[in-house]
């Protein structure tokens, strides 16, 4: 479906160019998209490389979550958002059933992790969300 996602774009299906429209994208977004989906395509399919294979399901799964908000967000119905739902939980389904030569090793257990581990990035957290608060930029005047 990604390489399909991929030659919809290079050929600028006229679906694609209409949904776009629909949904408040440009144009152009196709081809990004397309370029990513091409990229996954040829990550799931090439033997060895299983950060290559996680980061292309994550990929595909952001693809459809955000179809499926897109479509929502323009109140399209089920018959419209469902393709992406279901695309989606295929994704979900090929990633959790991998044979375990195609996935990355298990990691090992963690440390036990200090409460200053986590205080002080929360805190560096916030502190930049106060910031970026009090500096956004005026919007421009048109």
């Amino acid at each position: 479906e990604n390489a399909a996602g991929f030659l919809w774009a290079v050929l600028r299906i006229e679906y694609l160019q209409v949904m776009l429209s629909h949904l408040g994208y440009p144009q152009y977004f196709m081809y990004i998209v397309g370029g990513w989906q091409q990229a996954g395509a040829a990550a799931l399919i090439s033997p060895g490389f299983p950060l290559g294979k996680e980061w292309a399901y994550a990929g595909a799964l952001f693809n459809y979550s955000s179809a499926i908000v897109s479509h929502l967000a323009v109140a399209d119905g089920p018959d419209v958002w469902t393709p992406a739902l279901v695309f989606a939980i295929l994704t979900v389904c090929s990633c959790a059933l991998r044979p375990p030569d195609r996935r990355l090793p298990r990691p090992t257990a963690a440390t036990q992790t200090s409460a200053w581990s986590w205080i002080v990035p929360v805190v560096i957290l916030a502190l930049m969300l106060v910031v970026a608060r009090f500096t956004l930029p005026e919007p421009p005047k048109f």
